[in-house]
Order: structure tokens, then sequence, then C-alpha cells
């Protein structure tokens, strides 16, 4: 009976090792932001969860335009609360059409993240 139960957990615990291994693959997707001329002229980008990280985790602007960054339905608790330091940005984003607008003014590859920085990713400023 310990046999058995000791097969079980060995099982279990090489079940969740392989998914944070191989389970988490999509979340070094790249993204670039969307030109939005329809309410004026500025790159959206909208955000999601994916494997406990945003998605996409890797995003690309222009300098010099505005950007709107939405995070959408899918993100939850700390992950509302938004943050790009480089840039002097944190904010709560209650909604999923609350947004962040901004105009990157410096070229470079910036970091996002939540207000407790558990999900992250990279603003790429060209």
């Amino acid at each position: 009976m310990k046999t058995a139960y000791y097969i079980m957990m060995i099982i279990l615990l090489l079940g969740i090792v392989g998914f944070f291994m191989f389970g988490r693959s999509g979340a070094n997707a790249l993204g670039n932001a969307i030109n939005d001329n329809s309410n004026g002229n500025f790159q959206k980008v909208v955000l999601g969860i994916k494997n406990y990280n945003y998605y996409p985790n890797t995003v690309t602007v222009k300098s010099g335009e505005p950007v709107r960054i939405y995070l959408d339905a899918s993100v939850v608790g700390c992950y509302r609360g938004f943050t790009i330091k480089d840039f002097g940005i944190a904010k709560y984003l209650k909604t999923p059409s609350d947004y962040i607008e901004f105009t990157p003014n410096k070229k470079g590859a910036f970091r996002f993240a939540c207000s407790m920085g558990m999900g992250t990713g990279m603003l790429i400023v060209e």
C-alpha cells in the first residue's frame, strides 16, 4: 500500500515539474503595437495573461508616438496594477476599457511588471 502511494506521489511530482518546464512555452510571445487611427493617432497595445505572465510579454512600439496599453479581461489581481518604472508609470487598470497612455521619448528595452513584480514583460521602443 505504501509503495503505491509513493509511486503516485512521484508521478504527480513529475507532472508538476513537466508543466513548469514545458507547459509555459507561450510566455515568450512577441507582439507589436497596432496603429489605431479611429480615435486619434496612437499605438494600441492589448495585453492578456497566459501561463501566469503577460501575453504577449515582449511588445515593440515606435519612439515619439503615443502608446495606449490596455489589459484584457483575462488579467486579474495584482496583474491589473501595471508599472513601467523607466517612464514613471504606475496605474491600476480596473476594467478592460481603462488604459495607460504615454509617449515613449527614449529608445531601448524597458521592463514592465505588475504592481508586485510577479508578471513581467519587455517594452521595446524603436
